[in-house]
C-alpha cells in the first residue's frame, strides 16, 4: 500500500502493546480475549487519534500552516491530542467544543481533557448542541485566514482520508505482531464514532487479506448511519491508496445497541465495563468510546456471539483521562 508515499511525523510510541486478558477471559467464560493498547500511544496520555495526527500534522506542515483548528465534544480526546501535537510542533491550536451531554458539573467542563487542552496552550470556544460542527469549524478557520493566519482545519476525530491512514498502518502493525507471536484472531472489536479508526482498519485488513472480521461498537449514530459513514470514508481511503474495491459494503459492520442515552453519556453497561477492565486487568477505559466498545464486547460474549475456543482482540482507543471529567457518574470511595 506504499504508506511511505505520504508525509508523516512520528508522534506515537509504536508499536503499541498487544496483550492477553486472562482474568477477564476466565470471568466471562467465553473466547480468549486480547487487547491492542492504543491507549499507550504516548502523546499527552495517549489514544487512537495520535496515529491519525501523524499524517494530519505532516500534511499541515507541508502546506505551511502556522496553526491548526479542530472540533469535538467537551471531553474530546481528539482535541486534547491535537493540542498536544500542535504544542510539540510549535503550532498554535484553536478548538471548538460542542456541548453534547448537557452536563454542567465543574469537573466535566474544566477537568480531564479540557484541562490538558489548556495546559498545551490551545485556545477554546464553545458551541451548543445540534450544530453542524464541521461547518462551524470551517467558518472559524476562514476568520483566522482573513486575519492573515495560515490555518489547517482537522475534522472531528481526525477522520478524513489522510487521518485514517494511521489506522491502515495500525492494521499492518497488528498483523506483524500476530506473525511475531505466532497467533491469529477470529474477531476484532473496537468503538466506532467519527469513523476514521474503523475505516482505516477495515481498508488495511482487507488490503492485506487478513481474513479478520472487524466489528465496530457504535457510540453515537444509528447502525445504518454509522455503517454508511464508515463505508464512505473507507472508499475515500481506498482512492487515496489506490486500492479501490478491496472493501465491500458487507465488510463494514457496526452494532449500535450500546449507545444508551446518547454520545458522551455512559450507560450502565459502560460503567460495568469500566469497572470490570479496571478490577480484572488494571486497564482504564474511558466513558465515551472504549467503555461503550467494551460494553458491547462483554454483552456479546454473554449472548454467545463470540464463543469459547475463539480468540478476540479488542482495540483500546484510549481516553482514560476523561474519567476525571465524569466523577459525577463514577463510583466513589
Amino acid at each position: 500500500m506504499h504508506l511511505s508515499r505520504f508525509p508523516r511525523i512520528r508522534l506515537a510510541h509504536l508499536p503499541t502493546p498487544l496483550e492477553p486478558m486472562p482474568r477477564l477471559t476466565a470471568l466471562l467464560g467465553g473466547p480468549e480475549l486480547w487487547i491492542k493498547r492504543d491507549d499507550c500511544t504516548g502523546l499527552s496520555t495517549g489514544g487512537n487519534k495520535t496515529r491519525k495526527l501523524e499524517y494530519l500534522m505532516a500534511e499541515a506542515m507541508d502546506q505551511g500552516a502556522d496553526m491548526v483548528l479542530t472540533q469535538g465534544a467537551t471531553q474530546s480526546n481528539h482535541a486534547r491530542q491535537t493540542a498536544a501535537a500542535a504544542a510539540k510542533l510549535g503550532l498554535d491550536c484553536h478548538i471548538i467544543l460542542e456541548d453534547r451531554t448537557g452536563y454542567n458539573e465543574p469537573n466535566y467542563r474544566l477537568n480531564g481533557n479540557v484541562l490538558l487542552d489548556v495546559l498545551h496552550g490551545a485556545t477554546i470556544e464553545h458551541r451548543g448542541p445540534g450544530l453542524d460542527m464541521n461547518a462551524e469549524l470551517l467558518a472559524v478557520t476562514e476568520t483566522f485566514r482573513a486575519k492573515g493566519r495560515r490555518p489547517y482545519a482537522i475534522p472531528g476525530g481526525g477522520s478524513n482520508a489522510t487521518g485514517a491512514l494511521g489506522y491502515v498502518n495500525c492494521a499492518l502493525e497488528l498483523l506483524a505482531q500476530m506473525v511475531d507471536r505466532g497467533i491469529s484472531f477470529d474477531h476484532m472489536v473496537t468503538a466506532t464514532g467519527s469513523a476514521g479508526t474503523h475505516a482505516g482498519l477495515i481498508v488495511g485488513l482487507k488490503a492485506l487479506n487478513a481474513q479478520l472480521p472487524l466489528l465496530g461498537i457504535g457510540v453515537r449514530a444509528p447502525q445504518e448511519v454509522q455503517e454508511a459513514n464508515v463505508f464512505r470514508l473507507a472508499q475515500a481511503v481506498e482512492e487515496k491508496l489506490g486500492t479501490q474495491g478491496v472493501v465491500s459494503r458487507k465488510d463494514v459492520v457496526a452494532n449500535c445497541d450500546y449507545i444508551g442515552q446518547g454520545y458522551g453519556i455512559p450507560a450502565d453497561s459502560t460503567l460495568e465495563a469500566i469497572d470490570l477492565f479496571a478490577r480484572q486487568e488494571a486497564i482504564l477505559l474511558d466513558p465515551v468510546y472504549s467503555g461503550k466498545g467494551a460494553a458491547g464486547l462483554i454483552d456479546l460474549i454473554r449472548r454467545g456471539h463470540f464463543k469459547k475456543g475463539e480468540r478476540v482482540v479488542f482495540l483500546h482507543t484510549g481516553g482514560a483521562i476523561g474519567l476525571t471529567g465524569y466523577t459525577h457518574v463514577l463510583p466513589h470511595a
